[in-house]
């Protein structure tokens, strides 16, 4: 399969993104990547474990499952991403890790894909749906995941005419920069005053959800989440049921989930106990 022949032509930048989000990167962000890590694979080391990162974006968990002890490889459709991944390597092990392992690949590439093996842990958060081909990326990130081996899935929920909604704001917002100031301009009281709505009910205090916020997101920034979200396109989402059902008819176990009620990402972790075939 050639993946320059099935990547839309229209793309948001994530790689900028999240150039932009290094900068929010600190020590307390990086325990937070851990602790979440730990918490959904139900696991506190990954040492002698390989550690797959699909599309790492900016890198922060795959340096996470280094500070776990894996040898991590990643892997990142967007050349900024790669470069991000690059810089975390840089600044916290001298670009100089053996056991991490960094380059520029698509999972809707075979050739790329057949190359790279299996592994104990596949992690792809919020990556598949983004991909133009969900499902093949899908099936395609599964057959990395050797005999026993985890998959850590993160896919968008799927909301019926609301997802159908946001599918054409994102691709409005990827148009142009008419498109995106438009969006931007009508969305930003959106999420402003939906999140100090929040902070009223929760804490008494409009700003507090804010000042939350990376405490409680894995250690990400609510600014570069709300950009990744609304330029997020390709966009495509699934319910949990779907998921569930092609990944068990594969021969995949779901022992940890967590499901949302809203726009986000379902969170899935399988076991594969399939043979291994590679």
């Amino acid at each position: 399969m050639n993946d320059k022949q099935t990547m839309p032509p229209l793309r948001f930048g994530f790689g900028s993104n999240w150039r932009q989000f290094l900068s929010t990167i600190d020590e307390a962000s990086i325990q937070r990547a851990v602790d979440s890590l730990q918490s959904f694979l139900k696991l506190n080391s990954l040492e002698d474990k390989r550690f797959l990162d699909v599309g790492c974006g900016s890198g922060l968990f795959s340096l996470a499952a280094r500070r776990m002890k894996a040898d991590v490889s990643s892997f990142d459709y967007d050349a900024l991403s790669v470069q991000c991944a690059r810089k975390l390597e840089t600044s916290f092990f001298l670009g100089n890790d053996d056991a991490w392992h960094i380059e520029q690949g698509s999972i809707l590439d075979d050739r790329y894909i057949d190359k790279l093996g299996q592994f104990d842990v596949v992690y792809a958060w919020g990556v598949l749906h983004h991909t133009g081909s969900m499902w093949q990326a899908i099936e395609n990130t599964k057959k990395l995941t050797r005999e026993n081996g985890l998959l850590y899935l993160a896919i968008y929920n799927d909301q019926g005419s609301r997802s159908a909604i946001w599918k054409i704001i994102k691709r409005l917002y990827c148009s142009n920069l008419l498109g995106r100031s438009l969006v931007s301009i009508v969305t930003l009281p959106y999420f402003l005053f939906g999140g100090m709505t929040v902070g009223m009910i929760r804490y008494k205090n409009p700003f507090q959800h804010f000042f939350n916020y990376k405490r409680n997101s894995r250690g990400m920034s609510f600014y570069h989440d709300w950009i990744d979200w609304l330029g997020g396109y390709p966009y495509e989402v699934a319910k949990p049921k779907e998921i569930v059902e092609k990944l068990v008819s594969d021969n995949f176990q779901l022992i940890n989930h967590k499901w949302t009620n809203g726009s986000g990402c379902n969170e899935f972790l399988f076991k594969n106990q399939t043979a291994e075939t590679l």
